[in-house]
């Protein structure tokens, strides 16, 4: 029989199937061995070992189409990026960090900014015109207030959606909302420290239609680089900049100390965000110093 795994908790994994719902499934240890972990999202092929008690063991993974570092998860057409326009402020840094991750790994990016009932119109556009002149898609919710949600749902139609972000921006909440049957427990912010309590501890593929599903994973609050990225590559990943490259006096300019840099102009006349600009300085300076390391 063949299923899409759904969920994996503690060694068992929940495969849905087509034909007869949902089997908890144990992976044969061929997998150990050649160190090969199942993600939420394969495609697997499996033995049913009680019919009764919906049980079985995955025999063989299917070909990926994608496997993401994190969250990990595999089979995914796009992401899902869900911060708090207000209570928490967004984290520019940490968001930009997750649209560098995707991009690595060749992964589409909606950016959602939930609670848009606690900002200005003119603040929200603000955020707007940040990532959309980037060529980010920007999309803008209420969970507390249900708008939004049609708009959005019709951006994930036909698509498997990874859905992450930091905890505290009501990701679980516009889950409910998009899918009722999810039941996805919902945490109160602190008041405090204005930060979600970690209410997903593990990720879980839900059906929003026979075509459209959404994965949600768990909360972040950091998030590394990758690996292989190397400094002089960084300026790849903040696409608004290209348009002014051919500008630089230098070929080869990363736009942090040349003069007659085009990128610099363009950010003086404020045709690229300073936020942008400032976390790609961050970030060029953070591989620098890894690498002198």
């Amino acid at each position: 029989m063949q299923g899409k795994i759904i969920k994996g908790i503690a060694g068992f994994y929940y495969v849905h199937t087509a034909e007869s719902g949902i089997y908890e499934c144990k992976a044969k240890g061929i997998f150990r061995n050649q160190k090969v972990k199942p993600l939420v999202g394969d495609n697997v092929r499996l033995t049913v070992l009680n019919e009764e008690e919906k049980t079985g063991n995955i025999e063989e993974l299917l070909p990926r189409k994608n496997a993401l570092i994190r969250p990990a998860v595999a089979n995914m057409d796009q992401a899902l990026v869900i911060f708090a326009a207000a209570r928490p402020k967004p984290n520019f840094n940490l968001l930009d960090r997750f649209l560098i991750l995707m991009e690595h790994q060749q992964v589409p990016v909606i950016i959602c900014f939930n609670k848009q009932d606690l900002v200005t119109f003119k603040e929200r556009e603000l955020l707007r015109e940040i990532y959309e002149r980037g060529g980010y898609r920007v999309h803008f919710t209420s969970a507390q207030e249900k708008t939004g949600i049609e708009e959005l749902r019709a951006l994930l139609q036909g698509k498997t959606t990874t859905v992450a972000g930091p905890s505290g921006v009501g990701k679980s909440s516009l889950i409910n909302l998009l899918q009722p049957e999810a039941g996805m427990e919902t945490g109160d912010i602190s008041r405090k420290i204005e930060r979600g309590k970690h209410t997903t501890r593990h990720s879980e593929l839900f059906a929003l239609d026979k075509e459209s599903y959404i994965c949600d994973t768990p909360g972040f609050s950091s998030i590394y680089l990758p690996d292989d990225l190397e400094k002089e590559d960084l300026k790849s990943y903040f696409p608004e900049f290209s348009d002014y490259e051919p500008y630089c006096r230098f070929q080869g300019c990363v736009h942090v100390k040349e003069p007659d840099c085009g990128v610099k102009e363009a950010l003086l006349e404020n045709k690229i965000s300073r936020v942008r600009y400032e976390n790609y300085q961050c970030l060029y300076q953070e591989l620098k110093d890894k690498r002198r390391y």
